[in-house]
């Protein structure tokens, strides 16, 4: 399952970050690391972007970033 998955509402727990380059660097230093829990809290109407919160403050990714985001869902 990839972020861009889960609902508005939903955790998941940070499984993979399958993205390349200075992608994957970027979301690294945002605190977008493996083993971290994740809070989608709105997706614009259109799908994109996805807005999320992270080790206590929100960020704003692209759907395809986050599709790059491998999750496991946390109940």
């Amino acid at each position: 399952m990839n972020l861009a998955k889960l609902k508005p509402g939903e955790t998941g727990k940070i499984t993979s970050i399958g993205t390349i380059g200075p992608l994957r660097r970027r979301l690294m230093d945002m605190g977008v690391l493996v083993g971290e829990e994740i809070k989608v809290l709105k997706v614009a109407p259109l799908g994109d972007p996805i807005e999320v919160r992270v080790k206590n403050y929100s960020l704003s990714l692209r759907k395809k970033e986050a599709e790059g985001i491998g999750v496991e869902e946390v109940q």
